[in-house]
């Protein structure tokens, strides 16, 4: 009797859990983008649609003035077209920097974290546990880790590449974590041999062998870490000194500041700029480990 009802029922029941989970943890965002393109939000729900004056606020293509200043836009580059002539591409400069920083961040995730998850998933040696507790000794939250770092390394705090060296900082132990467990589901030992016999070279084994068999875990490890660099607003907060600020701080400004309405539109646009980021790593990810795995 208990069998035959949780074959009828037990597939739906699990469904249904996970649509409401779903409709649930995405409501807010959808809610979100939806109220960035009204004229005003007091209730529980926006009104006043549609205008797109919140998005040209945000983007700085509508004057704003003090607190609600919005991102400039900056030259990236000037075709010429003919005499002196010249057809200049604009990229809003807060946006660009922001992902560059995370970017970079990111790469530094990847030179570093990988090699020392692979060392601690393969090898047995003595301190391994030490490694493996330094290399997650940085998952503490950004205000702390932005003291410190403030104190140890004066000369890099209020630069951009201090940034992305504090970034790296903090989201490595989401890349070591990432990748280790990829690399400690897999037979290190038994590919590692078989590249081996065939005369490959230890980089070149490490390289187009044991890290293609290891790409979802980085893939998944360097959107995690971009994500949260990015979001990243203790730290941003405490090491930056002046000029283009971080995305961070972008939002928190708007939020702070703005309407509701104009603060919607400032976080649909990082929502926007996490979907487009995520592909794009993910694309990068696999034709990369395709064309070095060929």
């Amino acid at each position: 009797m208990t069998r035959a009802l949780s074959r009828r029922f037990g597939r739906p029941a699990v469904t249904l859990t996970l649509l409401l989970t779903v409709m649930f943890l995405i409501a807010p965002i959808v809610l979100t983008i939806i109220a960035s393109f009204a004229t005003n939000w007091t209730g529980v729900f926006p009104s006043g649609f549609v205008t797109f004056q919140n998005w040209r606020e945000v983007l700085g293509l509508a004057e704003t003035i003090g607190s609600q200043r919005s991102m400039g836009w900056d030259p990236l580059f000037r075709f010429p077209i003919g005499g002196e002539k010249a057809l200049t591409l604009m990229v809003p400069a807060e946006l660009a920097f922001s992902i560059g920083l995370a970017l970079g961040g990111v790469l530094i995730n990847l030179v570093v974290g990988v090699p020392i998850a692979y060392a601690v998933s393969r090898y047995e040696f003595r301190g391994r546990e030490w490694v493996n507790a330094v290399s997650v000794l940085p998952l503490v939250p950004g205000v702390i880790l932005g003291v410190a770092f403030l104190r140890a390394y004066p000369v890099l705090s209020g630069t951009s590449f201090g940034l992305i060296v504090g970034y790296s900082l903090l989201k490595a132990p989401f890349m070591v974590m990432a990748v280790q467990s990829e690399f400690e589901s897999m037979p290190l030992r038994q590919l590692e041999e078989s590249a081996r016999s065939l005369g490959a070279s230890w980089p070149r084994t490490f390289l187009t062998v044991i890290v293609p068999n290891a790409r979802s875990g980085i893939i998944s490890g360097a959107i995690i870490c971009w994500t949260l660099a990015a979001a990243e607003f203790n730290f941003s907060y405490i090491v930056w000194a002046k000029g283009t600020q971080p995305l961070a701080l972008f939002l928190q400004r708007h939020i702070s500041n703005s309407s509701f309405t104009k603060a919607a539109a400032a976080v649909s646009m990082f929502f926007f700029i996490i979907v487009a980021i995520t592909v794009f790593l993910q694309q990068v990810g696999r034709r990369g480990f395709e064309i070095r795995g060929s």
